[in-house]
C-alpha cells in the first residue's frame, strides 16, 4: 500500500488535522481533502470512495471522520486494517472526540501517525508499541538537560562568588575611604558614670562614677549623681535609619537617671543570643582569673570592649573602658607606689583617682597617694586608674567578622562567614560567634574552622574557635539554610577573652614610699567583651 495522507475532519468536511506521508504540494493535498465531502453519498454507509486517481478510506467517529487517502493500486484490506489502527490511536491521546480536544493534542497525534506510517508504507507496529515509542525518553535530550543544569549551577555559583567579591571590595573601599577619627580627635571627652559599675572610684571634674561592688576612697555620692546627670549624652539619631533602638535606650537611661524604675524591654530573641555570648564571656573570664597566683600586693588590669559594627562595614560604636585596681593584704605594704609604662599611641584618655597624686603620675608615670603617710585600704580592690577610648576608625577593631548571606535561588541562603584578627599583638581565647537562624531551620554546614553547635531551642548556630592569634589569625565557615533570607542571620554576637590588654599600659614595678625598694607583687591583665555585635 501507498498511503498519501491521513486526516481527521468533521462531517461537513472541515479538516481538523492532516498529515501527509509522500512528496506532494500543499495545493494538491488541500484539493483532495476538499473533494472528499462531495463524494459522500447521502443515506449510505461507505467504507471507501474512489476517484480516477486516489481512494478515500474512512471510518465515522461520532461527529468526525478518520480519513486515509491512498493510491488506487493499494490493497484495500491492508488499508482497512491501517484505518482501524488510526482509529484506535486517536482516543489514546484525545479524551473526547471533538474538535477542541483534537486541536489541543494535535502534535501527539501527529507523532503517533508517524510511528504507523513511514514514507507512505505501513510499519509493523501495534498500539502498545506506538505508545512506547511516542513516550520513550531521548538520550540526547537527557544529555542536553544534564549539560544545561550543570551550566546553570556553575552560573549561580559564579554569581554568588561575584556578589561576595563585590561586597568584599565595597567593604574594603569603605574601610580605606571611611571616616577616620584616630588619636585624640576620635574619642569623646570625660568618663561616663557607668563605665565600671564595680570600680569603686569616684572622680572630680572628669565626671567619673562609682558602684556598689567595692568601697572607694572618700566617696562623694552627691557629686557622682550630679556628674552623671550632667554628662548623660543626648541622642542624635532621631532621623537615622536603624537608630530607633538607640533612641529608646537613651530615653530609658534618662528615666533611670531621674529615679524611675524601668522594666527590661529587650527583645527575647536578642536577649537569647546576647545572653549566650555574655555567659560564655563570663565563664572564660572566670577561668582565666582562677589560674592567677596572687601575692600580698596584687594588680589587676581590665579592658572592657563594647563594639557595634555594620554588616556592610563601618563602625557604629567602639568603646574601650579600662580599670587598674590594687589589692593589698599585708598591712606592712600599705604605703607603696606603682610604676607604670604607657606606650599608647591611639590617644587613650586616662583618669586617676582623686586621692592619687596627679603630678606624680604625669611626671613620673607612678601611682601614689597625695598623702604619702596614708596607706592604701587593706583586703579590698581599690580602683586607682581608669581609661577610656572611643573612635569610629575601623583600624581600631581587634577582630573583623564578615558575614555574606546570598540567595541560592531555591528559596534559601548560602552563608559565608570569615573572621580575621586585626590587632596582631592580641591572643584571643574562647572565641564564640553566635549566628541567629530562621525558626525551625537546621543549617547544613559545609566547611568550618574550630567547632560548632546548633542550638535548636534558641535557633542559633554557635561557632567556637579556641584561640585566634598572629599565627592563626583568620578562618571561615560556610553553611546553607533553606526557607531563609539574608536578614535572618543578623545580628551576630561575639565574645572572647584575652590575657593581653588592648591598651598599651602595663605595670613595671611596685616600690615602697619610704626607700623606693621593690615589693614582690603579682599582676593579671584581662580583655573581655561586654557587647560585640554585627548588625
Amino acid at each position: 500500500m501507498v498511503l498519501i495522507a491521513a486526516a481527521v475532519c468533521t462531517r461537513n468536511g472541515k479538516v481538523i488535522l492532516s498529515r501527509q506521508f509522500v512528496e506532494m504540494t500543499k495545493a494538491r493535498i488541500e484539493g483532495l481533502l476538499a473533494a472528499f465531502p462531495k463524494l459522500m453519498t447521502a443515506g449510505k454507509q461507505h467504507t471507501y470512495v474512489e476517484t480516477d486517481s486516489v481512494r478515500y478510506v474512512y471510518q465515522p467517529m461520532e461527529k468526525l471522520y478518520m480519513l486515509l487517502i491512498t493510491t488506487k493500486a493499494s490493497n484495500i484490506l491492508e488499508d482497512l486494517e491501517t484505518l482501524r489502527l488510526f482509529s484506535k490511536v486517536i482516543p489514546e491521546y484525545s479524551h473526547s472526540l471533538d474538535e477542541k480536544e483534537i486541536v489541543e493534542n494535535a502534535f501527539n497525534l501527529i507523532f503517533a501517525f508517524d510511528e504507523i506510517v513511514a514514507l507512505g508504507y505501513r510499519e509493523s507496529v501495534n498500539l502498545a508499541q506506538i505508545k512506547t515509542f511516542v513516550e520513550m525518553d531521548s538520550h540526547e535530550e537527557k544529555v542536553y538537560q544534564a549539560v544545561r543544569q550543570t551550566q546553570e549551577r556553575e552560573a549561580r555559583q559564579k554569581m554568588r562568588e561575584k556578589a561576595k567579591e563585590l561586597q568584599r571590595q565595597r567593604m574594603e573601599a569603605t574601610k580605606r575611604g571611611g571616616p577616620s577619627m584616630g588619636g585624640m580627635g576620635g574619642r569623646s571627652g570625660g568618663f561616663s558614670s557607668d563605665s565600671f559599675g564595680s570600680s569603686g572610684i569616684s572622680t572630680g571634674g572628669g565626671g567619673g562614677g562609682s558602684g556598689s561592688g567595692a568601697p572607694s576612697i572618700e566617696m562623694d555620692t552627691k557629686h557622682m549623681s550630679s556628674s552623671k546627670a550632667a554628662l548623660k549624652p543626648v541622642s542624635r539619631n532621631a532621623l537615622k535609619l536603624g537608630g530607633k533602638s538607640k533612641d529608646v535606650d537613651s530615653f530609658v537611661d534618662q528615666l533611670k537617671s531621674e529615679g524611675e524604675k524601668i522594666a527590661n524591654l529587650a527583645p527575647a530573641v536578642a536577649a537569647g543570643s546576647g545572653g549566650a555570648a555574655a555567659s560564655a564571656s563570663a565563664t572564660a573570664k572566670a577561668k582565666i582569673s582562677a589560674d592567677i597566683h596572687t601575692e600580698s600586693v596584687h594588680l589587676k588590669m581590665e579592658d572592657k570592649l563594647v563594639v557595634r559594627l555594620g554588616r556592610d562595614g563601618g563602625v557604629q560604636q567602639f568603646e574601650l573602658s579600662g580599670l587598674l585596681t590594687l589589692r593589698i593584704t599585708d598591712e606592712n605594704l600599705g604605703r607603696i607606689k606603682v610604676k607604670l609604662a604607657n606606650n599608647d599611641t591611639q590617644g587613650i584618655q586616662l583618669q586617676t583617682h582623686p586621692n592619687v597624686d596627679k603630678e606624680l603620675f604625669k611626671t613620673r608615670a607612678m601611682i601614689g597617694l597625695k598623702n604619702p603617710a596614708k596607706p592604701f585600704p587593706l583586703n579590698t580592690d581599690v580602683g586607682v586608674l581608669k581609661w577610656r577610648f572611643t573612635t569610629q576608625d575601623e583600624a581600631a577593631i581587634p577582630l573583623t567578622i564578615n558575614c555574606w548571606p546570598s540567595d541560592n535561588g531555591e528559596g534559601g541562603c548560602d552563608v559565608n562567614i570569615e573572621y580575621e584578627l586585626e590587632t596582631l599583638h592580641l591572643e584571643l581565647q574562647e572565641v564564640l560567634i553566635i549566628i541567629p537562624l530562621p525558626l525551625n531551620v537546621q543549617p547544613s554546614v559545609a566547611e568550618f574552622d574550630g567547632t560548632y553547635v546548633y542550638d535548636a531551642r534558641k535557633h542559633v548556630l554557635q561557632w567556637h574557635i579556641p584561640i585566634i592569634d598572629a599565627e592563626n589569625k583568620s578562618g571561615s565557615m560556610e553553611f546553607s539554610c533553606s526557607a531563609s533570607i539574608p536578614g535572618d542571620f543578623f545580628p551576630l554576637q561575639v565574645s572572647f577573652v584575652s590575657k593581653t590588654p588592648y591598651a598599651a599600659i602595663s605595670a613595671l614595678d611596685v616600690v615602697q614610699v619610704d626607700n623606693d625598694s621593690s615589693v614582690k607583687y603579682s599582676s593579671e591583665t584581662i580583655l573581655f567583651v561586654e557587647k560585640y555585635e554585627i548588625v
